[in-house]
């Protein structure tokens, strides 16, 4: 299990080859695209019964 230190080297890479603004954006559409699946899998087991 990686440290505290490696987590922020890690989250520093990534901040240097996305950018702020483009993380903003990954992370709203990670959330909107896990709404979407948890949405699609109640509709389908409501399709079930």
């Amino acid at each position: 299990m990686p440290g505290i230190k490696e987590l922020l080297v890690i989250l520093v890479v990534v901040l240097i080859i996305f950018g702020a603004g483009r993380l903003k954006n990954i992370g709203k559409d990670l959330g909107v695209a896990i709404k979407n699946f948890k949405d699609g899998l109640s509709d389908q087991s409501d399709k079930k019964k």
